[in-house]
């Protein structure tokens, strides 16, 4: 029972949630596939322009704090370009495509942030494998060097990758606060927010334990994804 206005905090936060899951879902989507293949580019490429390239973006990206990239793109797309609006409201009648529409820049400010981490960690997972000896083989037998990285290299990169995923994944989904109060979401961050600011501690208590279970099982299912995909792991010594 939350102190100030005596509603149901599980009745109040369930919908909240959902509306966290799905933005961040909505960014994941994006930030997954799109950083795995940048990264896997520039693995191959090492030491040419689009790994250059790809380091300077996903650097710079991760050294800007989340509130900037975020008003740097209200002001390019809701204010210049009036493409989206500058307020994520949604509300639960509203049709799947108009919220899409409407939680575009909070996604695309998550995608830009988690992208970065996800593309650096793929290269520098594929690039730990490189210089493996059946790696060197494998170029030794003449294979190109995408062949060599995409069938050789990048399956056993894969349990590495795996983590880092599941880790940003749970950042998607524990730090959205910064960008839920930015957007105005109605999200869990958002809620936990203004139960800081009303000094109501139920609130908060159960914000940061819905954080806190979303971390614990997204990182279990990267655990259990590694021990799959490696069969190393599913060997005892």
């Amino acid at each position: 029972m939350a102190l100030t206005n005596k509603r149901d905090i599980v009745k109040t936060l369930a919908p909240r949630f959902q509306n966290t899951l799905f933005l961040a879902g909505f960014a994941a989507i994006i930030a997954v596939p799109l950083s795995v293949g940048l990264g896997i580019l520039s693995a191959i490429n090492e030491g040419k322009w689009p790994d250059k390239v790809s380091n300077i973006v996903s650097l710079a990206f991760i050294s800007v704090p989340e509130f900037f990239v975020a008003y740097i793109l209200i002001l390019i797309f809701a204010v210049i370009l009036a493409w989206f609006p500058s307020i994520a409201n949604v509300y639960q009648s509203m049709g799947f495509g108009q919220r899409l529409y409407v939680a575009t820049l909070p996604a695309l400010t998550l995608t830009m942030l988690v992208a970065a981490h996800m593309l650096r960690m793929t290269r520098s997972s594929v690039l730990s494998i490189m210089s493996q000896p059946y790696i060197e083989m494998a170029f030794l037998k003449g294979l190109p060097r995408s062949r060599v990285i995409v069938h050789h290299a990048l399956p056993n990169a894969a349990a590495p990758i795996i983590a880092v995923i599941a880790l940003n994944l749970a950042y998607l989904i524990v730090g959205v606060v910064v960008i839920e109060v930015v957007f105005v979401y109605p999200g869990v961050g958002q809620y936990m927010v203004d139960g800081v600011s009303k000094r109501d501690l139920p609130v908060v208590q159960a914000c940061g334990l819905v954080f806190a279970s979303a971390f614990i099982v997204l990182n279990t299912l990267a655990d259990l994804l590694s021990i799959l995909v490696n069969p190393r792991l599913r060997r005892p010594k």
